[in-house]
């Protein structure tokens, strides 16, 4: 029982501790005092981001401007294009021509590297993800930044400080990239989602959002209208 319990413990530290981090961005400036809601609602939640799953991976989709104004790779990459998604996950796993059981389950329990999945998105976001589940989500300035910050620190980068590039996408004009930090059970895709909402300042425990359904019940639950 007691080895059970240290477990779990150690199970929940490793999660919260995983790369890769939580953006603590506060609006106070001392970072020591968060957010009141009085000072949340008095805020203009004027920036747009989609959150989108297709049932068992879930990930963001953001005014690509914004994140290849921090990244110019992406510019690079991509050009001129409304909206970027991005997502995380396991580097094998992810990229695999073919799904097998002995991929799945080394995903799982064998930590190992990530990737971060670009793909280019124009202006009708629910016609392109026309068989997915997608949620919006209205920020204002400071967390929108938050999150742009915790997306541009998921890729990893080279001793030139550059992102590094890997196989063309899984769909569309897509990209796959070197992530930053490890995949394993207890640090997921959805869990990775689920550190970029809570940069962006919403009230979510990261540790068991394993699951893409448990992310996007989060956000449905959140007020999360446009001022």
């Amino acid at each position: 029982m007691k080895y059970g319990v240290l477990f779990c413990v150690f199970m929940l530290m490793a999660a919260c501790s995983s790369k890769p981090y939580v953006i603590n961005y506060q609006h106070s400036n001392n970072p020591h005092v968060e957010k009141s809601n009085l000072v949340r609602a008095s805020l203009k939640r004027s920036y747009v981001v989609y959150l989108v799953s297709n049932g068992w991976h879930s990930g963001f989709v953001v005014p690509a401007k914004e994140l290849q104004s921090k990244m110019p790779a992406l510019v690079e990459r991509f050009g001129e294009t409304p909206y970027l998604e991005i997502g995380w996950g396991d580097k094998g796993f992810y990229q695999a021509k073919e799904i097998t059981t002995g991929i799945t389950l080394k995903a799982i329990f064998w930590p190992s590297g990530s990737v971060v999945h670009v793909v280019a998105v124009p202006d009708d976001i629910e016609n392109f993800f026309s068989g997915s589940d997608i949620e919006k989500l209205c920020l204002d300035e400071q967390d929108f930044q938050s999150l742009i910050h915790f997306i541009s620190h998921s890729f990893a980068r080279n001793k030139q400080e550059e992102v590094v590039s890997l196989k063309q996408g899984i769909y569309g004009d897509s990209q796959f990239y070197e992530g930053e930090g490890d995949y394993y059970m207890m640090n997921t895709c959805n869990s990775w989602t689920a550190k970029g909402l809570k940069s962006a300042g919403l009230d979510i425990f990261v540790t068991f959002k394993l699951t893409a359904d448990s992310v996007m019940r989060t956000v449905k639950g959140n007020n999360n209208s446009c001022l």
